[in-house]
C-alpha cells in the first residue's frame, strides 16, 4: 500500500521528467529551424541561442552533431505523423488536409536535408533511419491519400510510396537554384490528383410536334 508520505515525492518526479521533456522539444525544434535556414552544419552555439539555452546543456542531451541531427530526424518525422488526423479532422476537405500534410512533408525533407553526409560514416544507422521514416509516414500519407479518394476528390490509384518519391524528388536540390521554387512544383503535383469533374449529362430537347 502507498503511504501517504510517499506519494507527494513521486509528484516532482514526474513533474520533472515533464519539464526534461519540454525542454528537450523545444531545443530539437529550435535546432530543426536552424537546419533549415544554416544547414545540419549551423554551429550548436546558434542553435542553443534560438533556444534560449547554454551550449553545454545541448551537449548534455546529445554528446555529438550526429546525436542531435538524429533527434532531430525523428522528431521532424513525428510532428508529421502526428499532424494528419488533425489537419483530417479540421480540414475543409480530404484533399486541403493531404495537401496541408504534404506541405508538412516539404518542410521535413528540408530539414534533413545533409542528414547522409553527416552519418556517412554510419551507413547501418542511416538505414535504420530510412525504414523508420518509411514505417511511420507511409501508413499517415495513405490514410489521407484514402480519405480523399474515398470522398471522390482524388484519383483512387495513386500509393503513398510512389506519391511521397516523386515529392522527394521535386524538393531535391531545391536550395541551390535560386530559380527553381519546389514548393510551387509540389503544388502543382498535389493539384494534378483531382478527378476531373464528372459530365452532367446534357437533357434532351423537347421533341418538335407538328401542327
Amino acid at each position: 500500500m502507498v503511504s501517504a508520505t510517499s506519494q507527494p515525492a513521486q509528484a516532482p518526479a514526474r513533474g520533472k521528467r515533464a519539464d526534461a521533456l519540454r525542454n528537450q522539444q523545444t531545443l530539437l525544434a529550435a535546432a530543426a529551424e536552424v537546419f533549415v535556414t544554416s544547414g545540419v552544419d549551423a554551429p550548436i552555439r546558434e542553435i542553443a541561442a534560438r533556444a534560449g539555452v547554454g551550449i553545454g546543456t545541448i551537449y548534455r542531451h546529445f554528446p555529438t552533431r550526429a546525436d542531435l541531427v538524429v533527434a532531430v530526424y525523428r522528431h521532424q518525422v513525428e510532428a508529421c505523423a502526428e499532424a494528419a488526423p488533425t489537419l483530417l479532422a479540421t480540414s475543409a476537405t480530404p484533399h486541403a488536409a493531404l495537401a496541408q500534410w504534404i506541405n508538412l512533408f516539404v518542410d521535413f525533407l528540408v530539414t534533413k536535408h545533409g542528414l547522409a553526409a553527416v552519418l556517412r560514416s554510419d551507413s547501418a544507422g542511416f538505414e535504420t533511419l530510412h525504414a523508420y521514416f518509411l514505417d511511420r509516414l507511409v501508413p499517415v500519407c495513405t490514410q489521407l491519400l484514402d480519405a480523399a479518394a474515398g470522398a471522390g476528390e482524388i484519383r483512387p490509384d495513386v500509393g503513398a510510396y510512389e506519391l511521397m518519391r516523386g515529392v522527394g524528388n521535386l524538393c531535391i536540390g531545391a536550395d541551390q537554384d535560386l530559380r527553381y521554387d519546389a514548393r510551387r512544383l509540389v503544388g502543382l503535383l498535389i493539384a494534378g490528383l483531382r478527378r476531373p469533374p464528372t459530365p452532367q449529362p446534357v437533357a434532351a430537347a423537347p421533341a418538335a410536334t407538328g401542327d
